[in-house]
C-alpha cells in the first residue's frame, strides 16, 4: 500500500501545481473513516481506495480525481456523509464522489434492484463528468486484482461476469486498452478457469520449445528499421489469454492452428516515420492479405491511431506489428486519460473523435461543470444505450432500440410473448424508442405470438432473427392448415370418395416429402387443382378442362392469422360478415377481398377461391369516409360516437377540405359488419355529419 507521502509525491511529480493539502486531507479522512475495517484478503480496508488512487496517478490525473479515488468508498462503507465530503473537500470532489458511490441506502425490493439503481446513477453521473468513469474503472480493476480473496465462487463469478459485460467494454469504448485487457484476463480466469489454465500452460510450453522468440524477433525488427533510417523502440508480447480464447472460439480452431499469437509494437518519432517503417517491414516480409489497417489516416471512434499489419515471418509464422508515435501510444494505452499526461505541455492529439476533443478543450479552459455537462452528456454512448430491467439486469442496446429489442435481449421467450411495455413506470407502445438509463418492464401474455409488423421497429439482429424465425414457422403452419381445407374441397369434387391411401399415393406421385409439404404447395398455388386431382385419382381430370367443376363449399379462414397464409386487401378492407373471395397466385399467400372489390376485375392471372370467415370470427379494421360540417367540435362529436359504440380509431386522415365541409378517412377497429353498420347509422344521425360511406 502506498504511504501518504508516496502518493502525494507521485501527483506532485507530474503536476507541481496540485493541491497538496487536499490530497493529505483526503488520505487522513479515508484512513480514519474506514478505521479497523478489513477486506476479504485481511488487509486494512483503506488500502483499497489508496491503491485505486495509485492506479490513477499512473494516468497523471488531476488532484480532484485522485482525492475522489481516495474517498470513493467512504459514504457507502463508513459513517461519513455527503455533507461532510462537501464541507471538507469542496463541491467538485463531492460531486465526483457522489457519482461513484453506490446507493447502499436505496429502498429496493432486492439486491439486484439496488445494483441496477447503482449502475444507473453511475452512468448518468458519468455523463456529467467523465472522471467518474475513470475512477470507477480503476476501482473495478483493483477489485479484480484482489478477486481471488473472495471465498464464495458464485460471488467471484458474478463480479467477473459484470466486469466482462460492462466495465471492460466501457474501458474499450474510451480507448483504455490496458485496463480492458487486464480486466478481461482476470475475469476470464474466473469465468473459464479450465480454458485459462489450458491456454496459459500451452503458451508456456510454446515459449520453452521456441526459446525467447519474442526477444529475437524484436531485435531483428529494431535492426531492420535502423538500417532504413528509423530509430524505433520495439516491444513484443504474446496476446493475452482471453484474446486467444476468443479467436479460437470465433475461428473454431485450436491454439496450435493460431498463427498470430505474438504481437510487436514499434514506437517511432513522428507520423512520417510510421509509414517509413511500414514500407521497410513490407519490403522485408510478405504481408498477410486483409490484415493491414491504417488507423492514422482514419482513426477509430475513440481516438485510437496506429498502423496495424501482419506479416509472414520466419518458419511461416505470422506476427502482428503495430507502428505508432509516443503520443499515439499514450492515447492507445490509456485513451481519454492520456490527456492528463500531456496536459502540462499543452500537447493534445489532433484527430481524436469529436466528443473527446470537446471535453479536453472544456477541461483546459473552464472550471464550469455546467459547460462540461452540456458538451459531454451521453456523448460517449452516441451509438449505444444502457437500459435496466425491474430486477436490476443491465441491458446494452444500440441507439434507436425499442422494448421489443430489450425483451429479446433479456430472453427469447419474453420477446415472443411481449404485448406491451412500461418505461420508467409508464405504459408505452412496443415501438417506443428507449433512452439511455431507462428502466424497462415488458408486459407479457402466454397467448401472444410475435407479429410480422414488429420487424418495422425491431433493430437488433437477435430480435429480428427471432421474429423472422417465428413468422416463417407460423406462415408454414397456417399455410398447411389452409392447404388442408383446400385439399378437402378439391378431392370433394372427385366422382368417388378417397381415403388416406390415396393421399399417400398422391404425395409419392408428386415426389413430395410429406403431407405438410403437399398442403403448403396447394395453399400457395404451387400445384393446380387439376394436378392435385390427377395425383389423387389418376384419370379423373380427363376432359375436365372445358368444364371445370365449380367449388362446392367455401373455405373457412377461421383461426388463421392475417399476414401469414392470407393477406387482407388494403383497398376494400374486409371484416367478418363481409362476403369474401380469395385470389390465389403462385408462391404467394391468398389475397382476401370483399365480393365487390374493384381489384377483382384486374385479377386475370389468379384463381378465385370462395372463402368464409368461419363461425365466431370477429375483429377487423374497416375504413369509413366521413364528410363533416366545417365547424368547431365536429370531429370531437364523431370521436364521442365511436367511443360510445366501442369502436377504436386506428387512423385518421383529412382527405378533402373546403369552406363548408371536410372529408376524413377513418380506420376503425370493429367486431364485424353488423357492428360497423350500427356505428355508421349512429354517425349519420349526428348533426355535424353530412355523409358516411364505407371506404
Amino acid at each position: 500500500m502506498l504511504r501518504q507521502y508516496e502518493l502525494v509525491d507521485r501527483v506532485l511529480g507530474y503536476d507541481p501545481q496540485a493541491d497538496e493539502a487536499l490530497l493529505n486531507r483526503a488520505y487522513v479522512f479515508s484512513m480514519q473513516a474506514h478505521g479497523s475495517q478489513k477486506r476479504a484478503s485481511g488487509d486494512p480496508y483503506f488500502s483499497h481506495p489508496i491503491e485505486v488512487a495509485g492506479i490513477l496517478t499512473d494516468l497523471h490525473l488531476d488532484d480532484e480525481t485522485i482525492a475522489t479515488a481516495i474517498l470513493h468508498d467512504t459514504i457507502e462503507d463508513t459513517v461519513a456523509t455527503p455533507e461532510e465530503i462537501l464541507s471538507k473537500f469542496g463541491p467538485a470532489v463531492a460531486r465526483l464522489v457522489d457519482g461513484v458511490t453506490k446507493l447502499s441506502k436505496i429502498e429496493a425490493q432486492s439486491e439486484s434492484e439496488r445494483a441496477a439503481e447503482n449502475l444507473r446513477k453511475f452512468l448518468l453521473a458519468m455523463s456529467d463528468d467523465i472522471r467518474v468513469l475513470l475512477v470507477k474503472l480503476a476501482d473495478r480493476l483493483h477489485n479484480m486484482r484482489t478477486l481471488h480473496h473472495i471465498p464464495k465462487p458464485e460471488k467471484r463469478r458474478r463480479i467477473a461476469k459484470e466486469t466482462m459485460d460492462i466495465y471492460a467494454p466501457l474501458a474499450e469504448r474510451i480507448g483504455m486498452y490496458e485496463f480492458m485487457k487486464e480486466m478481461q484476463t482476470l475475469a476470464f480466469q474466473q469465468l473459464e478457469p479450465e480454458g485459462y489454465e489450458s491456454i496459459t500452460r500451452r503458451l508456456e510450453s510454446l515459449k520453452s520449445d521456441g526459446g525467447d522468440r519474442i526477444a529475437k524477433i524484436s531485435s531483428g525488427l529494431k535492426l531492420l528499421l535502423a538500417r532504413n533510417g528509423v530509430d524505433a523502440e520495439i516491444s513484443g508480447r504474446e496476446k493475452h489469454p482471453y484474446s486467444i480464447w476468443r479467436k479460437m472460439s470465433e475461428r473454431h480452431v485450436s491454439l496450435e492452428q493460431l498463427t498470430d499469437i505474438m504481437a510487436f509494437r514499434a514506437i517511432v518519432e513522428n507520423e512520417e516515420q510510421c509509414y517509413q517503417a511500414l514500407g521497410a517491414i513490407h519490403r522485408r516480409w510478405p504481408m498477410v492479405p486483409g490484415r493491414f489497417k491504417d488507423y492514422i489516416s482514419t482513426p477509430k471512434r475513440n481516438g485510437y491511431r496506429s498502423l496495424h499489419t501482419s506479416v509472414i515471418h520466419a518458419d511461416n509464422m505470422r506476427i502482428e506489428i503495430q507502428i505508432r508515435t509516443a503520443e499515439m501510444h499514450a492515447q492507445a494505452e490509456y485513451g481519454l486519460a492520456a490527456h492528463w499526461a500531456y496536459k502540462q505541455d499543452g500537447v493534445r492529439p489532433d484527430t481524436q473523435v469529436s466528443w473527446i476533443r470537446d471535453l479536453v478543450e472544456i477541461l483546459d479552459n473552464t472550471d464550469n461543470p455546467d459547460e462540461l455537462l452540456e458538451h459531454t452528456r451521453m456523448a460517449m454512448y452516441a451509438d449505444r444505450i444502457f437500459a435496466f430491467s425491474p430486477k436490476g439486469e443491465l441491458i446494452q442496446l444500440p441507439k434507436g432500440a425499442t422494448p421489443i429489442d430489450f425483451a429479446y435481449a433479456v430472453h427469447t421467450d419474453l420477446g415472443d410473448q411481449a404485448v406491451g411495455a412500461k418505461v420508467n413506470g409508464r405504459v408505452v407502445p412496443l415501438r417506443t424508442e428507449i433512452e439511455n438509463g431507462d428502466q424497462v418492464q415488458i408486459l407479457r401474455s402466454k397467448a401472444q405470438q410475435p407479429q410480422p409488423n414488429w420487424l418495422n421497429f425491431a433493430i437488433t439482429g437477435k430480435a429480428r432473427a427471432a421474429i423472422r424465425r417465428h413468422v416463417r414457422h407460423r406462415e408454414r403452419d397456417d399455410s398447411v392448415a389452409l392447404g388442408r381445407s383446400l385439399y378437402d374441397e378439391i378431392v370433394g369434387r372427385l366422382p368417388v370418395a378417397v381415403g388416406p391411401d390415396a393421399l399417400n399415393a398422391a404425395i409419392k406421385r408428386l415426389k413430395l416429402t410429406d403431407e405438410a409439404t403437399l398442403m403448403e404447395s396447394i395453399a400457395r398455388k404451387q400445384l393446380t387443382d387439376a394436378e392435385v386431382m390427377e395425383a389423387v385419382m389418376p384419370g379423373s381430370t380427363e376432359g375436365i378442362e372445358a368444364s371445370t367443376p365449380v367449388q362446392r363449399q367455401a373455405i373457412s379462414i377461421r383461426g388463421l392469422t392475417p399476414g401469414m397464409a392470407y393477406d387482407l386487401c388494403d383497398t376494400c378492407r374486409p371484416i367478418p360478415g363481409d362476403r369474401i373471395v380469395g385470389l390465389r397466385r403462385a408462391g404467394e399467400p391468398i389475397e382476401v377481398h370483399t365480393i365487390h372489390c374493384q381489384h377483382l376485375a384486374e385479377s386475370d392471372d389468379s384463381d378465385w377461391v370462395d372463402l368464409s370467415w368461419g363461425e365466431g370470427a370477429q375483429g377487423g379494421t374497416a375504413r369509413i369516409v366521413i364528410t363533416l360540417k366545417n365547424e368547431p367540435g365536429a370531429l370531437g362529436a364523431v370521436a364521442t360516437i365511436m367511443g360510445q359504440h366501442k369502436a377504436n380509431i386506428l387512423g385518421l386522415r383529412l382527405d378533402n377540405r373546403d369552406t363548408t365541409f371536410h372529408t376524413n378517412l377513418v380506420d376503425v377497429d370493429v367486431r364485424d359488419v353488423a357492428h360497423l353498420m350500427k356505428l355508421m347509422s349512429a354517425l349519420r344521425a349526428a348533426d355535424a355529419v353530412s355523409a358516411v360511406d364505407r371506404g
